[in-house]
């Protein structure tokens, strides 16, 4: 989903009067927020930005590894 994300957004910057293409690139970043949060929720972080609410520690790293689960 983060590949069509990145594409769609590449092919607005060039025609961003594409309705058709705003839409689905709307609908393909909805879609991957939801993935990600899923993800996230199963299994670990996927990104070190924004990972660690925490202001004392930086302990994301903790978490069991996609292969250790």
């Amino acid at each position: 989903m983060e590949f069509i994300v990145i594409e769609l957004n590449l092919y607005l910057d060039t025609h961003p009067c594409d309705e058709d293409a705003l839409h689905d690139y709307n609908c393909a970043v909805k879609m991957f927020e939801k993935y990600v949060k899923e993800y996230q929720e199963r299994c670990a972080m996927m990104f070190a930005q924004g990972c660690c609410a925490k202001t004392d520690c930086w302990d994301w790293v903790e978490a069991p590894w996609p292969w250790e689960l």
